[in-house]
């Protein structure tokens, strides 16, 4: 490797290595972790684990965050909102917002905490009324069903696709695709379930 940057040295004439040339030196070790950091994995073997994610990320959420949650019906994305906003909140009723779009508390820190269940939206006009792009200025955001939405709000977002990992009669065996832009790419390796 040292005989490699050398010659890369030479061949740029004393210049210093090209800015694009520095990503492409590190280690493939090291960019496949520093991949791994902002893509992370967590198997579910119920809805008690669903529920200690959901608890975990609250511990970790500041406001400016947007929590988008996907994966299909039943998949576990109204539990691990329920417990998120449970936690960090201090409640423990948590209706879905299935029928009202949203719903809205005020977290133990104080800022606005918002859970919006996009499903039964069918124009993105409606959006405009739900106040999610103010509340994500300031508030968190925790949304099921993002698909409804132009964009994602926010660049300190967190991804989460849920999907069922059991064979039949394993249906409880979930599993949670996270994905992490902005802040949460540093938050990310401090969750463990």
């Amino acid at each position: 490797m040292t005989a490699f940057l050398a010659g890369l040295r030479r061949a740029c004439k004393g210049k210093g290595l090209p800015r694009h040339a520095a990503g492409l030196l590190l280690p493939a070790r090291l960019r496949a972790l520093l991949r791994a950091m902002k893509d992370k994995a967590i198997h579910l073997d119920s809805i008690g684990a669903t529920q200690v994610l959901g608890r975990a990320l609250a511990g970790l959420a500041v406001p400016g965050d947007v929590i988008l949650l996907t994966g299909s019906l039943g998949a576990g994305k109204t539990t691990l909102a329920r417990a998120f906003v449970g936690e960090i909140a201090g409640v423990e009723e948590v209706p879905s917002p299935t029928y009202t779009l949203v719903q809205a508390y005020i977290a133990r820190a104080g800022f606005d905490v918002l859970h919006a269940d996009l499903y039964r939206v069918e124009d993105t006009s409606e959006l405009i009324e739900l106040g999610l792009e103010d509340a994500a200025q300031t508030g968190v955001l925790i949304i099921e069903w993002p698909d409804r939405l132009d964009d994602h709000l926010s660049e300190n977002r967190l991804e989460i696709r849920l999907d069922f990992e059991g064979a039949d009669g394993q249906e409880h065996r979930r599993i949670a695709r996270l994905a992490a832009h902005g802040s949460w790419g540093e938050r990310l390796a401090r969750i463990h379930v």
